[in-house]
């Protein structure tokens, strides 16, 4: 800010001319011994006074009365001391305004770019083509994708989630599932299936269960392929949650030679052969060692040659 001008300094004294001081001197010496001052004559002899001869020597005449200020002029101070401060506030402030500047041209572009993006996914030229399912296996793949037909034509962006789950939902061997989009036009589901560890007899007839006891086919025949689980509380105890783990730790070579499965409790739990060998299991505990123990021995005596394996110590496994 501008400071203010400065008040004018304040009018001198009249000044003493030599006429006066002059006067004066001429007065002291016609003083008469009573004190009377003599009168003083003026230039041409006669009569006169003081300020008779200040008037003749040009004495200071006193200052005119300074004419007021119009609102014109009161105007334009204001105006020009506005100006003043705006361009002090300007180049005081020319850093942050160029900053805020490239911030906003910043915010823009990325506005501008994810604008377009969105218009262009969402349009249909990424609309899907084609689903294609992968990771079945005892699934039909070709089942799962007409299955999903519905999602044809629908931009890959707003593919619905909830109406493939409930698609999905139809076929009990999918345990989990991901989506993944392939632009321009393909939708690729990845299903992770339900393992079946084995079949439980019931009044109707048998019903395939995986680990968590979730059923997952059912028939009035004990299957070829599935062991058959003999397991006290159901698939809500215990001893069913130990076999589940147990079936899931065998290797593929053991797994297809148990022909049965039983347990009473989930610490004896017992496999049985195709050869009518049996495996004494004991609890789920340390399972993955009790199956690498009970393959090295298997390979090493054969289980048509042996009529038990305990592997409950995996330390010191027993052969009978």
């Amino acid at each position: 800010m501008r400071r203010p001008s400065p008040l004018p300094p304040p009018a001198a004294p009249p000044r003493r001319t030599a006429a006066v001081e002059q006067a004066g001197v001429d007065a002291r010496d016609e003083q008469d011994g009573s004190g009377v001052v003599l009168p003083l004559r003026d230039a041409g002899g006669g009569p006169g006074t003081v300020s008779d001869d200040l008037s003749a020597e040009g004495a200071e005449q006193p200052a005119r009365p300074e004419p007021p200020v119009g609102l014109l002029a009161v105007w334009r101070a204001s105006r020009a001391r506005r100006k003043a401060l705006r361009a002090e506030v300007r180049r005081f402030t020319v850093r942050q305004r160029r900053r805020r500047a490239l911030w906003v041209s910043a915010i823009g572009a990325v506005l501008v770019v994810a604008g377009v993006t969105a218009a262009v996914a969402y349009s249909p030229l990424f609309a899907v083509e084609r689903v294609r399912v992968v990771g079945t296996a005892q699934l039909d793949a070709g089942t799962v994708e007409a299955a999903l037909a519905s999602q044809l034509g629908t931009p890959l962006p707003l593919v619905d989630d909830a109406a493939i789950q409930d698609t999905l939902s139809d076929f009990p061997f999918v345990q989990s599932y991901t989506l993944e989009a392939r632009p321009p036009h393909e939708l690729v589901v990845r299903i992770v299936e339900r393992t079946p560890i084995g079949a439980i007899a019931a009044a109707s007839g048998y019903s395939v269960v995986d680990a968590a006891g979730v059923v997952l086919a059912a028939s009035t025949e004990p299957p070829a392929a599935e062991p058959i689980l003999d397991v006290r509380g159901g698939v809500d105890g215990d001893a069913f949650a130990a076999v589940g783990r147990v079936m899931r730790a065998l290797p593929a070579s053991i797994g297809d030679q148990v022909t049965a499965v039983s347990a009473t409790s989930a610490f004896d739990v017992t496999l049985t052969l195709t050869s009518s060998a049996r495996v004494v299991w004991g609890s789920a505990e340390e399972s993955a060692l009790k199956a690498r123990v009970l393959e090295r021995i298997m390979a090493a005596r054969p289980a048509d040659t042996v009529t038990k394996y305990d592997v409950s110590s995996p330390d010191a496994a027993v052969i009978r």
